[in-house]
């Protein structure tokens, strides 16, 4: 059976293997799930992330982060989903926890936060924000 949100399901198994305290946890590899991880890593949120091909299916293994035995991500929500999705001129993108946190940008120049594609004047499908 095919999956109906695959980034959905990456941020649920980040979400969850933080609540089970995990080191890592993996999932199956996909080109813009390794760009929302890439984003996670650049902005400190995940440790590193790698592909591997070791059966034949790509799997994208994340590095989880802690600081003091909590959670580096306090919250991670997916905002544009496949029933209704969001998408925002760059004027007109979010800011999460009034700086704090981030927003995940899927432009057509590339995934980026919200903060590089206001400053560069791009818009685009808001992914998820985190803080």
């Amino acid at each position: 059976m095919s999956m109906s949100d695959p980034i959905a399901d990456m941020l649920t198994r980040i979400r969850n293997g933080q609540q089970a305290r995990k080191v890592s946890v993996s999932m199956p590899a996909a080109k813009l799930k390794s760009s929302v991880a890439k984003v996670l890593q650049d902005q400190g949120y995940v440790g590193s992330f790698s592909t591997a091909a070791d059966t034949g299916k790509p799997t994208l293994t994340i590095e989880l982060r802690y600081f003091d035995g909590s959670p580096v991500i306090d919250k991670i929500k997916r905002i544009s989903r496949p029933g209704l999705r969001q998408y925002s001129a760059a004027s007109d993108i979010p800011d999460v926890m009034g700086g704090l946190g981030i927003s995940v940008i899927s432009t057509s120049h590339g995934v980026m936060t919200g903060k590089e594609a206001r400053a560069k004047g791009y818009g685009g499908e808001i992914i998820c924000t985190v803080s």
